[in-house]
């Protein structure tokens, strides 16, 4: 596994370019990437910028929208072989989105069976590409709390999902947020492999909340507080081989308050940080 910086989990606004010079200048070994700007940049000229950063395209945010009616999805489905190329073309094989835990609209079936037939269209596409989905489930019971129908919130849930989707390149998005408040534990990752997961985020929660009160845009840094077992995350993580980025998504105001490159300084110090914890060799 390697540290990826996504500028977009900590409230840096920033560019291709930007955003590889930043993953750079602080020691990331990938960047997360808007496949469109690839576009617009040119294929070579993208390429050049993130060989001599030193960094590799990390993974780019899934581009269709699933969550709306059926328009929606079509038309942004449309778009989605043209971002997918460019997205291989620099060497990218990873994406990833998440995914409701509850709807006020349909029943749990017929919510499964509306992502299995979206989200299965799309990696059809996708695996022509050789790119991988990864798909976050939300795990806090406040973000299911008031909605009529509750909606895949485990790891469990996802990979039934995943097994339906069928098309052998759709996975987790596993975030130790998510992971933590839905109640998972280290013997999770005995039942997983790296094929398991796709994608990683990292962070912490506040001290002093019940888990069931946890709400899902009030985190730390990773590491920041130790309610998170980060230490037997990132073991799991290795423990199965995962080879995928693992980005920092704090939803922190003190972090977003600060300048881009202090924004982008404590987040690579975090990562370093729970490195050490869990005993994680730095890339050499």
């Amino acid at each position: 596994m390697f540290k990826a910086l996504n500028v977009g989990t900590i409230g840096v606004k920033a560019g291709f370019i930007r955003a590889v010079e930043l993953a750079g200048q602080f020691g990331f070994d990938g960047v997360y990437f808007s496949p469109a700007e690839v576009i617009n940049i040119g294929i070579e000229k993208a390429k050049t910028y993130l060989a001599n950063y030193y960094a590799r395209p990390a993974g780019f945010s899934f581009p269709v929208e699933f969550r709306k009616d059926e328009e929606a999805f079509r038309k942004s489905i449309a778009g989605l072989p043209p971002l997918a190329e460019a997205a291989a073309q620099i060497g990218c094989s990873r994406c990833s989105t998440w995914l409701p835990p509850a709807s006020n609209e349909l029943p749990f079936k017929e919510n499964f069976d509306l992502h299995r037939r979206r989200l299965g269209e799309a990696a059809k596409i996708l695996a022509r590409y050789n790119i991988r989905l990864g798909l976050e489930f939300v795990g806090p019971r406040t973000s299911r709390a008031g909605r009529k129908h509750e909606f895949i919130h485990t790891a469990a849930g996802m990979l039934e999902l995943c097994e339906a989707i069928g098309t052998g390149n759709v996975g987790l998005l596993l975030d130790c947020w998510h992971w933590y408040t839905s109640g998972g534990t280290t013997e999770d990752f005995e039942k997983w492999t790296n094929k398991t997961i796709v994608d990683v985020h990292v962070n912490d929660a506040p001290k002093g909340i019940p888990l069931d009160e946890q709400k899902d845009n009030v985190r730390c840094l990773p590491g920041e507080t130790g309610v998170i077992d980060i230490k037997g995350f990132l073991r799991g993580l290795q423990s199965i081989g995962y080879d995928g980025p693992v980005v920092v998504e704090p939803f922190s105001d003190r972090v977003r308050k600060m300048n881009d490159e202090d924004a982008v300084r404590v987040t690579k110090e975090s990562l370093d940080k729970v490195w050490k914890i869990a005993g994680i060799p730095e890339r050499k």
